[in-house]
């Protein structure tokens, strides 16, 4: 396995020296002012050289293992919302809690790749992890629509901060040329667990409930994170005991200089006006159409109101060097063509993802496809296999090349292509090979697209900065997903009652709120019955309309990939990472080891 990811050893720690103004020319690509180390980077670079071969395979295999859990659980419990929502009675909620969950996915990384930066990487996955476990604890104690949100919000900070922080982890590990390798070995398992989550799901459904399909989540993860966990944590006390850990900042500051300088370094201000405006901008999308008459309610306008001039002051609070010493998302950044590009390629990305496979594709299968539990579950989870193939795929010829763009530029035609495709027959009458074909293909231009985007924008920054520009690309993902959700939401919403109420058969209209609420009913009517065509009608003229806007929102994407830097990974002068890592940066490995080492001792010494 070694063989294909070239040899194991260190980049040049003269490449990561960057002076105070930013000019050096080994960054010219980016242009970018780099910020002072904070102490989870310095602590981070200190952990790296102290890395043995072994111990850092270790810490590979805790990844794989930590990924297949996270990556079995997703494939599963996104098969239980729609029941525990018809359970409480609020299926057409499904894009409500899509988006809260999508806002948490876009709020969590800039703030969990922070807690990284500011505290270290080991510390940040223990808190992930804490976070996890609560949220699936109170999914599955859940007796109300409310809990259940709520839980969400647990559940998705603690999910998206292990996205996050697995990513980060391997742009600590690796150099340029095989980061886009290492960044699909959290995406491997979804090559086994995409068959085998429907088959668990299906199971766990019929021999218990949902909630017990939630819970025991809260005891896998914990047991399969502890190797990943266990080699941080080894090599952290090992570079204590070397000296190369940076000061503690309690002992610096005092507690409570130190709970100040924390509150600045968080950005927690940051947090709650990004979080505030994308709530109360989107949400109310998804409520607002519920019933006739409902946009008059003033709540519901004033929330969008209020999430408007949020956002708005987002990005003047952000540059202000007084209010955000240390910004939640560093929009320094975006002065990058290459990083701007990137950040927008994964907003439309996302957007066009969730609004044609994500969160109502799985409920039209079942209700009008027809399709079993297992044979729906297994159409939708057809994206995450396909993009899974490519992305590894494409990583060994970005490899064997040096450049990205080019699969980037290719992804988003293939992406489009898939997408209208889906719109052609995305009508009665579809096979499943059909359906499975689109699938497929938007699967390939998502992997075309998403782990070459994610790495020219990590190619042009130094490490320092390489935490803040995943958590930026991460974050424009989320946010794409939460602006796909609701739109999507906005659609079903608007359309799917109305409809139902015109096509229904006189004696079952007065269903028609009860059928639009559960699709466990909308399912139970008969097959060919005026009822259940009625009712497939309804479904497949609201997903058509879904769809006309996913192909409109992945048009831009081909236009941006032109925008981006053809990086050569190649070049060494350009690689940002320090200490020991996977990479072919020569064979005087110990050396440069061991130069780093007394660089970070001398600076201790001064200090």
């Amino acid at each position: 396995m070694v063989s294909l990811f070239s040899k194991f050893g260190p980049n040049k720690s003269e490449a990561t020296e960057v002076p105070a103004d930013g000019k050096d020319e080994r960054y010219e690509t980016s242009s970018i002012e780099s910020a002072e180390k904070q102490v989870g980077v310095q602590k981070v670079e200190a952990i790296a050289l102290t890395w043995s071969q072994t111990s850092l395979w270790i810490a590979y295999a805790g990844i794989l293992l930590m990924a297949t859990s996270t990556s079995l659980e997703s494939q599963t419990t996104y098969l239980y919302s729609s029941y525990a929502l018809s359970g409480f009675g609020y299926h057409s909620l499904l894009s409500t809690v899509s988006i809260v969950t999508g806002v948490m996915y876009a709020v969590v990384k800039p703030p969990m790749a922070k807690v990284a930066d500011v505290f270290g990487r080991f510390e940040a996955f223990v808190f992930a992890i804490l976070l996890f476990v609560i949220g699936y604890i109170m999914l599955a104690a859940s007796n109300s629509v409310q809990t259940y949100a709520g839980a969400q919000v647990f559940y998705a900070a603690g999910s998206t901060g292990l996205i996050i922080l697995q990513q980060v982890f391997v742009a600590d590990t690796t150099d340029l040329l095989n980061r886009a390798l290492f960044s699909s070995i959290p995406d491997l398992p979804f090559l086994w667990t995409v068959w085998a989550g429907p088959e668990v799901g299906a199971a766990v459904l019929k021999g218990t409930t949902w909630r017990w399909g939630y819970g025991m989540w809260a005891i896998i993860l914990p047991v399969c994170s502890l190797p990943l966990l266990g080699a941080l944590f080894a090599n952290m006390l090992k570079a204590k005991k070397k000296g190369l850990l940076p000061p503690s900042k309690i002992k610096q500051h005092g507690f409570g200089g130190f709970l100040v300088k924390t509150f600045w370094d968080l950005d927690v201000m940051g947090l709650l006006l990004f979080t505030a405006a994308l709530c109360l901008i989107l949400i109310p999308l998804t409520l607002g159409a519920n019933a006739t008459g409902k946009w008059k309610n003033p709540s519901l306008i004033a929330m969008m109101v209020v999430g408007g001039v949020c956002l708005i002051a987002f990005p003047f609070f952000e540059m202000s060097k007084k209010l955000a010493p240390s910004p939640l998302l560093s929009l320094r950044l975006l002065k990058n063509r290459t990083v701007l590009a990137g950040t927008l390629i994964a907003v439309f990305y996302f957007m066009a993802f969730y609004q044609s496979v994500f969160p109502y594709f799985y409920s039209y299968l079942v209700v009008a496809n027809e399709q079993s539990i297992v044979s729906a579950g297994r159409i939708v989870l057809t994206f995450s296999f396909t993009s899974t193939v490519s992305s590894i795929i494409i990583s060994f010829f970005i490899k064997w090349t040096g450049h990205y763009k080019y699969f980037v530029c290719a992804g988003g035609l293939i992406y489009i292509l898939g997408f209208g495709l889906m719109l052609r027959y995305r009508v009665e009458g579809s096979t499943r090979a059909q359906i499975v074909i689109n699938q497929v293909l938007v699967g390939l231009g998502g992997g075309f697209l998403n782990v070459p985007a994610q790495l020219g924008v990590q190619a042009v920054v130094p490490h320092q900065d390489v935490a803040a520009a995943t958590a930026l690309f991460l974050t424009a993902l989320s946010v794409g997903q939460a602006i796909g959700s609701a739109i999507c939401g906005a659609i079903w919403t608007t359309n799917l009652l109305p409809k139902l109420n015109t096509y229904l058969p006189d004696e079952f209209k007065p269903n028609a709120t009860e059928i639009y609420s559960n699709f466990v009913t909308a399912s139970s009517f008969p097959s060919g019955s005026p009822a259940r065509l009625a009712i497939n009608r309804a479904y497949q003229e609201t997903m058509r309309l879904m769809l006309i806007g996913a192909v409109v929102s992945a048009v831009p994407i081909v236009f941006l990939t032109f925008f981006m830097e053809n990086v050569d990974l190649k070049a060494k002068e350009l690689q940002n990472t320090k200490g020991r890592v996977f990479g072919s940066s020569g064979p005087d490995a110990d050396g440069r080891v061991a130069q780093e080492e007394s660089t970070v001792e001398r600076k201790q010494a001064e200090a």
